[in-house]
């Protein structure tokens, strides 16, 4: 008998194989896309996951997906016709190959609920086209030989599937921009997704990340908290194939608190709860975010480098024991969502000042995602500054008139403020660049003047008292800190709470 596939077939399906388990927004993935189509492969569109458009389907993705579909039907009827035989290995890539074929054909309805749902949270949408994708599955996979091992079954990977096309999204959703530090970043997200061997993912781990904890770190204004969300939001939810339904609506699973603007008590009722009477004020039961939080579901503590040694102690236990108690009682609840955490301060020099517990930083550090600065993202890419520029424009102003605000906006970036300005605000100071040219038709950052050693214009506002407080306790903040460089040392020459300091540091 025939084998499965020719010794022209296998190298190809050995390639589609691949392709179907590799992480999207890695070179990998491109290079596997050229080797498959030859002299087919359009140059053109080499770079679809850095600059890709999330509602279409890449013109080497489609040549791709349509060279599976021929070599993948074209083994499905050699073996239902007996006229083959088929070994452990043909078996495989034949699997993966078809696995990779019906997550693009279904691709387009994924997005379909994805885009409904992000309208509504409440809604209760029937994933009717599952009969379509389970009927199809039985088709590709219609003995006991050809099937899935693992005893995975179509409702398995309908969800994996919904999962991956909600992270494709989320991650080009959230995190724009061309450069290699923004590929490289959506690389990373889509690791703490599904980890750096996807197959072992999909066969034992769909119900295990929940354990794994998320570290974002990296500058204020970077969007550590969208890269939370990118994660949050796509987690994995098993499907109900009797009720056509998802055990749980993706859209309503994230959960983002801010620590840094609660006191310790406050963020402990926050998290945890509370009983009445546990504290003054605790006039009724409360129920924390922790027990909120349900099994797909995930919970943001934006500014962990913030919170003192007892609120770090309580949180070592909920990461490592997975349970917690309310202030003010004994009874034990289990947590059963995951973590993302977020800072911007160096956790090092925390760690050595002896602010930073170093058991609650290993239990966090098992997966960092380091969130590169806009001035690295434009520095690597003449692309980025323009492709920003009108990502913010198209959400300020609409589309129509967002070409022409962009432009405005690199003009203005490029003529006046040089394509070497730090922007210390990152992304933060960049929006708020795009709403200055707007309203005013010029973006002057505030601290010009001190980064050039010219206090003057300061000054004479000062005098003329045309600054609020706040701006006065930024300004002056501010430059303190430039002298210092660390909140605890501008704290104490200022007489003010390192919180304090970093709040009029940071803000934008």
């Amino acid at each position: 008998m025939n084998p499965l596939f020719s010794r022209t077939q296998l190298p190809v399906m050995q390639l589609l194989s691949e392709l179907a388990y590799c992480n999207p927004f890695i070179p990998r993935r491109i290079e596997l896309e050229r080797e498959l189509l030859g002299s087919a492969f359009d140059e053109q569109d080499a770079e679809w996951n850095r600059v890709g458009d999330t509602s279409t389907i890449a013109g080497n993705v489609v040549r791709v997906v349509e060279l599976a579909t021929g070599l993948v039907d074209g083994a499905r009827d050699r073996l239902a016709s007996g006229k083959c035989k088929s070994t452990g290995k043909a078996l495989d890539v034949y699997r993966d190959a078809a696995l990779l074929v019906l997550y693009y054909r279904n691709g387009r309805s994924f997005l379909e609920a994805i885009l409904e749902s992000a309208g509504d949270e409440n809604s209760g949408r029937h994933f009717g086209f599952f009969r379509k994708f389970q009927s199809d599955f039985d088709g590709y996979f219609c003995c006991e030989q050809l099937r899935p091992p693992h005893e995975l079954d179509a409702a398995h990977y309908f969800a994996c599937f919904f999962q991956i096309r909600r992270a494709f999204y989320q991650i080009f959703q959230f995190m724009q921009g061309s450069s290699m530090p923004a590929a490289t970043l959506r690389a990373q997200v889509w690791e703490s997704v599904f980890t750096s061997n996807m197959r072992r993912y999909q066969r034992s781990l769909t119900h295990r990340m929940g354990n794994q904890t998320t570290l974002v770190t990296g500058p204020s204004g970077t969007g550590k908290e969208l890269v939370a969300r990118a994660i949050g939001l796509a987690r994995f939810i098993p499907f109900k194939a009797r009720e056509l339904q998802f055990e749980a609506h993706f859209q309503t699973g994230f959960h983002a608190v801010n620590l840094s603007a609660f006191s310790p008590t406050l963020i402990e009722s926050e998290l945890f709860g509370h009983r009445r009477g546990a504290f003054t004020g605790a006039v009724q039961d409360r129920t924390g975010w922790f027990e909120r939080c349900g099994a797909f579901d995930t919970v943001f503590l934006d500014e962990i480098g913030e919170v003192d040694h007892s609120i770090q102690v309580k949180l070592l236990r909920v990461l490592e024991a997975r349970e917690f108690q309310r202030l003010g009682e004994s009874e034990t609840h289990p947590f059963l969502g995951r973590i993302v955490t977020a800072t911007n301060r160096d956790l090092d020099e925390a760690m050595r000042a002896g602010e930073f517990r170093r058991d609650f930083y290993f239990r966090l550090c098992g997966d960092v995602i380091r969130m590169p600065s806009l001035h690295e993202r434009f520095a690597d890419c003449a692309d980025e500054l323009p492709m920003l520029a009108r990502f913010l424009a198209r959400r300020i102003v609409g589309e129509d008139e967002a070409d022409m605000l962009a432009g405005e906006v690199v003009n203005w970036v490029t003529n006046e403020l040089g394509l070497t300005y730090p922007w210390p605000g990152n992304v933060r100071e960049f929006e708020q660049c795009v709403r200055n040219i707007l309203i005013r038709g010029a973006y002057h950052p505030f601290e010009e003047g001190a980064k050039s050693g010219d206090d003057s214009a300061w000054l004479e506002q000062v005098k003329a008292g045309h600054l609020t407080v706040e701006r006065l306790l930024e300004t002056y903040c501010r430059r303190v800190y430039q002298n210092c460089r660390s909140y605890e040392e501008t704290g104490r020459q200022l007489g003010m709470d390192r919180r304090t300091v970093k709040k009029y540091v940071d803000a934008i």
